[in-house]
C-alpha cells in the first residue's frame, strides 16, 4: 500500500474522531491478514450517532474516489456497522458491542495508531 493510501486511511479515521467518534484507532493487520491491511475502529454514542458516523465515512471516501464493497444497511437496533473498502475496513460500534467483541484484544499483535480529534498518534 502506498503512503498516499495510508494517508487517506488516517484522514478517514480523523474525520470519524472529529465527528465525535470515541476511542478511534487504526489497527495495522497486514502481518496477520491477506484480505485487508487496516481496521479503523470507533465508538458511536447512539444509533443516531452511528448513522451520522457512517454518513461521514461514506462522504469522505466518496470525495476520494473510494467506494465500499457493498452499501451497509442498518436496522434501528444495529449496534455495529462494518464498511469494507478492500484494503481497509471501518468498524463503527456501540460501546456495549465494542466491549463485548473487543477487537483490539482479538488483534492484539496489530500495531495500534490512536486517533484523537485533530491528531493521529502512532503507538
Amino acid at each position: 500500500m502506498s503512503n498516499n493510501n495510508f494517508e487517506i486511511i488516517q484522514q478517514c479515521a480523523l474525520e470519524l474522531a472529529n465527528s465525535k467518534g470515541e476511542n478511534t484507532l487504526i489497527l495495522d493487520v497486514r502481518a496477520m491478514l491477506d484480505w485487508t491491511d487496516y481496521f479503523i475502529i470507533t465508538t458511536a454514542s447512539s444509533f443516531t450517532h452511528l448513522k451520522g458516523l457512517l454518513r461521514t465515512c461514506e462522504e469522505f471516501t466518496a470525495q476520494h474516489g473510494i467506494s465500499s464493497m457493498r452499501k451497509p444497511s442498518l436496522d434501528d437496533e444495529d449496534e455495529w456497522c462494518l464498511i469494507d473498502y478492500g484494503n481497509f475496513i471501518v468498524h463503527i460500534m456501540s460501546s456495549k458491542t465494542r466491549s463485548f467483541y473487543d477487537l483490539e484484544s482479538l488483534w492484539y499483535k496489530a500495531a495500534k495508531i490512536e486517533v484523537n480529534p485533530g491528531t493521529v498518534e502512532k503507538n
